[in-house]
């Protein structure tokens, strides 16, 4: 049986991260909160009730956050490290599915809203269409179609969580560490789960912000798909 850690990166979730972490014990895995600098009672709500959580001095963004996850995932010898955002958005009821997909072999497998039809919470008109275009561009540089690029709820086996450890993208890193696994010669699936709307906090991308993600992200996948080498 596979040794599985559940990443849980947090920045200002004090109304949803306790919800979040007992949703996790309860489907029986072990987790990391790595609390990201929050200015609200984040921590306080983790140390109140024993959470298992790594403080970081300053906020290093989401990527930052989760390649702390990652590095603790490989020190600690799991073979499966799966983030799950400490907003609630992500259902812990599907970690078991993406497990299966790493344990038939997938390097990195992304849990995804757009696989299936489904009634689940799935973005707004604006994040979507900038997926579809992040599975186009994908398509055409990496010959692989990735159907939620954006999706932070993913599992990744030894080599991504390797790669990731050493190597991971400090701003809006989803798209562009799958750039990177496809580069490097990594499996990298889709399994159909459902989200849910966020139970707190808010969303760093909105607004003029998305325009700036979009143009940020598509610069980094075509660097690291078209210049990238190992190391």
């Amino acid at each position: 049986m596979s040794k599985v850690l559940v990443i849980i990166p947090a920045y200002n979730e004090q109304d949803a991260i306790l919800a979040t972490v007992n949703a996790v014990v309860a489907s029986g895995y072990d987790y990391v909160v790595v609390n990201d600098g929050s200015k609200d009672n984040t921590l306080a709500v983790c140390r109140e009730n024993n959470l298992n959580v790594l403080d970081l001095a300053q906020n290093l963004g989401i990527g930052g956050a989760v390649q702390c996850g990652h590095k603790y995932a490989q020190r600690n010898d799991y073979d499966i490290d799966i983030q799950v955002d400490g907003d609630g958005q992500h259902d812990p009821s599907y970690i078991a599915k993406l497990v299966d997909e790493v344990e038939a072999g997938a390097d990195l497998a992304i849990g995804s809203r757009f696989l299936e039809v489904n009634e689940g919470f799935q973005s707004t008109w604006l994040r979507r269409a900038g997926i579809m275009w992040f599975k186009k561009l994908l398509k055409v540089l990496a010959g692989v179609t990735v159907t939620d690029a954006t999706s932070g709820f993913r599992a990744c086996g030894r080599k991504a969580i390797a790669l990731f450890a050493d190597s991971y993208p400090t701003d809006y890193p989803e798209p562009e560490s799958i750039a990177l696994c496809l580069k490097r010669g990594l499996k990298v699936k889709d399994v159909p789960v459902e989200m849910r709307e966020r139970q707190g906090g808010r969303s760093s991308i909105g607004g003029l912000s998305s325009i700036y993600y979009m143009i940020k992200v598509t610069m980094a996948i075509l660097i690291v798909s078209l210049t990238d080498h190992e190391g």
